[in-house]
């Protein structure tokens, strides 16, 4: 999908990163919740996971792995296209892998005070604008995935 290239394209260049290798898998909750387990010790289907594959000093390579069902639960809650939610999630992994952390209590009271969430919502605006310009993003059309 076109913009979510963008936003991890993006993502690179506000970090001055110039290449990498991002791989993005579309899960549902049960894949997802089950990652989620086995590699982290945690039993609940997250919206985004990010497993970083290379070593410091090297471009970045990476796999991303997005929650549909709970980004697409997260985008009613909040009010915003499925889209939009699927561009935030992209970001928010491929910050991960360069190195970007939020505390813990910040994530689970879901505040957005961290230099990463910040950065985030900026390239979200970003990404999203460039996208209403070029005429691709729909309020209302749910992606094929």
């Amino acid at each position: 999908m076109p913009l979510l290239e963008r936003a991890v394209r993006a993502t690179l260049a506000g970090e001055g990163v110039p290449r990498g290798e991002f791989s993005i898998a579309f899960l549902a909750d049960p894949p997802i919740r089950e990652l989620n387990r086995k590699w982290l010790g945690h039993d609940w289907a997250p919206d985004v996971l990010s497993f970083a594959l290379h070593d410091p000093g090297e471009p970045p390579v990476a796999d991303v792995y997005v929650g549909v069902e709970q980004a697409d639960r997260q985008a009613r809650e909040h009010g915003v296209s499925f889209e939009e939610e699927l561009v935030r999630l992209c970001i928010h992994g491929t910050l991960h892998v360069l190195g970007y952390d939020h505390g813990a209590q910040e994530e689970e009271e879901g505040t957005a005070k961290s230099a990463m969430f910040r950065k985030q919502e900026a390239l979200v605006r970003e990404v999203m604008a460039g996208a209403r310009v070029a005429g691709s993003a729909s309020q209302s059309r749910r992606p094929e995935i």
